[in-house]
């Protein structure tokens, strides 16, 4: 992003992205503020203040563990909750492999620390363990809806 006024860049980037939500370019989840970064080569903190003026504006919103999303869009559950759904879902059987820490961050369009976290949730819970290699696999399917550790 071509730099004008040091003041306004964040401007600039919170109307690039205001953008791409009217013209359905994001619909539901924003990328992480990583790939803002990247992509509008600019500092996290002018990032952070693109997010903070769409949000003062109503456009977006932001969950803690989960990013932010166009307002009224979007799951909401922590992401844990969002990831533990893939082993209630029926697809995967104990021994079966576990997604790796990309494929989730791709998936659910999180940051690889969150994704991390869920991960580490899920393994104080027994519900994935270290498989064969540097993989994950399911140790046991998960029984009710519970999501927090105690």
């Amino acid at each position: 992003m071509p730099q004008g006024s040091p003041r306004g860049t964040y401007l600039e980037v919170s109307e690039s992205l205001r953008e791409k939500i009217r013209d359905g370019e994001i619909t539901e989840a924003l990328p992480s503020q990583a790939a803002l970064v990247s992509e509008y080569g600019v500092s996290r903190s002018t990032i952070e203040r693109a997010l903070a003026a769409l949000k003062a504006d109503g456009v977006i919103e932001s969950v803690q563990g989960a990013g932010w999303f166009v307002a009224g869009t979007g799951d909401r559950r922590p992401l844990v909750e969002r990831v533990t759904d893939l082993l209630r879902g029926g697809e995967v059987q104990v021994g079966d492999r576990f997604p790796t820490e990309k494929e989730l961050c791709e998936r659910f369009s999180a940051s690889r620390t969150a994704v991390r976290s869920a991960i580490a949730q899920m393994e104080g819970r027994g519900l994935i363990g270290k498989g064969a290699g540097r993989g994950r696999e399911v140790l046991t399917l998960p029984t009710g809806r519970e999501t927090q550790t105690a």
